[in-house]
């Protein structure tokens, strides 16, 4: 008696004890089968077939974001005369069964156009008079819901979730249908906020992308500025570093915990409380690199002031005549797939790297002015995304506050 007087004593004022943790007194916890308007439905099983427009829309887990949005990108059709019965309608949610996305969600909205849902996708179709299915979409992304994918997933040994134990899951709900409304607008609104900023972010992206085609060839010139351009090697137009590497393994590092970047291939991979330069400097990855993803992925990086850095990426610094950002930004997104040595593994060897030509400008003011554009272009873009965090972890907080009752929207 003792133990329960003690537990009892911990319950807030307001709140009681269920099966998935402290919710308000008035509110209820079901199960997701009792909520719907029909048995959960498992996708087509028919193979994936080049888009065409005479042909249905395919969504498959494949095709579903981690955040749950329809990735159209690279949109594939399905060739199969059941297709019309596995079209989805406004509101219904896709669940993922198996492998290592199950748990993922998708909610359907007929903007993303219609769709047929494969077989390794169940479809759930809320009840409208019991559960609001934006509600239910957010629900999926709370650490409740993660918690339950986790243990629910492994029950079997191989990771998956089946409809009938889908319809298991405990759903918290307010006392009305209302309040679930409410919360689920203020978190749509919250997420529209979210992708008006990561379109604009993709906007000025896409902008520099085109700045820097221009700007890095001479195509077009900044006023003040003429003359003929060059070609240079990197051999000629920087000084390799290399002779300062230092690698350290993991347990190397756990003893040096600190503030100062630990560097590799592709970035930082961890902090440590040394250095071995103290300069700016080019890193461009000399295994390991994302050298066939060079379109949309740096295969070069910089950094400013104190870091260490490993054997796999080589260190590079202008030599004076030249700036120091421009040779960065003309290598940032190059192609220099030619310059690999074959083998297991992509190797970009010191003699090769020397031999990479770019377009120089023909005096370093100009150099030091284009690389100025592109570097404020750079800051104005990582403001944007340092917002677009803030905004994520917002949302994640109101999640999280919203879906257990911690805050009410509606007077009780």
């Amino acid at each position: 008696m003792t133990m329960t007087a003690s537990v009892t004593q911990k319950i807030p004022s307001g709140y009681k004890q269920t099966e998935i943790g402290l919710y308000p007194i008035d509110w209820e916890v079901k199960n997701l089968g009792e909520l719907l308007k029909q048995n959960p439905k498992y996708g087509i099983n028919a193979p994936a077939v080049k888009y065409s427009d005479n042909l249905p829309t395919y969504i498959r887990i494949t095709d579903i974001s981690d955040d749950g949005r329809f990735l159209s990108a690279n949109k594939t059709s399905v060739d199969h005369f059941l297709a019309d019965k596995y079209y989805l309608e406004n509101d219904d949610l896709v669940f993922a069964r198996t492998g290592a996305s199950v748990g993922k969600t998708f909610l359907y909205n007929t903007a993303d156009g219609e769709l047929v849902y494969a077989g390794f996708l169940i479809r759930v179709q809320p009840d409208p008079d019991k559960l609001n299915s934006k509600y239910l979409s957010n629900f999926t992304r709370t650490k409740g819901y993660w918690n339950w994918v986790q243990v629910m997933s492994m029950r079997s040994g191989q990771p998956g979730i089946n409809g009938n134990e889908y319809k298991q899951l405990l759903i918290p709900l307010p006392p009305t249908l209302f309040e679930q409304c409410t919360i689920a607008t203020v978190l749509t609104d919250a997420d529209n906020l979210i992708e008006k900023l990561e379109k604009l972010i993709e906007k000025k992206k896409n902008i520099k992308q085109g700045t820097m085609q221009e700007l890095l060839t001479g195509k077009r010139r900044l006023p003040g500025f003429n003359g003929e351009w060059l070609i240079r090697t990197i051999e000629e137009t920087t000084e390799c570093l290399d002779n300062l590497r230092v690698p350290l393994n993991e347990n190397q590092r756990s003893k040096m915990q600190g503030d100062i970047p630990y560097c590799g291939a592709n970035g930082i991979l961890d902090y440590v409380n040394n250095y071995v330069i103290d300069d700016d400097i080019i890193l461009i990855a000399e295994d390991g690199g994302y050298f066939d993803e060079y379109s949309y992925r740096p295969i070069a990086y910089r950094m400013i002031g104190k870091c260490w850095v490993n054997n796999h990426a080589h260190i590079l610094k202008a030599k004076n005549s030249y700036d120091q950002g421009f040779i960065y930004y003309s290598l940032v997104h190059k192609n220099i797939l030619q310059f690999l040595a074959n083998g297991t593994r992509a190797k970009l060897n010191k003699s090769e790297m020397y031999k990479i030509e770019i377009d120089i400008a023909p005096t370093k003011p100009e150099q030091t002015a284009i690389a100025t554009v592109l570097s404020d272009m750079d800051l104005e873009i990582e403001k944007l995304e340092s917002q677009l965090t803030k905004y994520k972890n917002l949302k994640q907080g109101m999640m999280q506050k919203l879906l257990t009752g911690k805050i009410r929207l509606i007077k009780k």
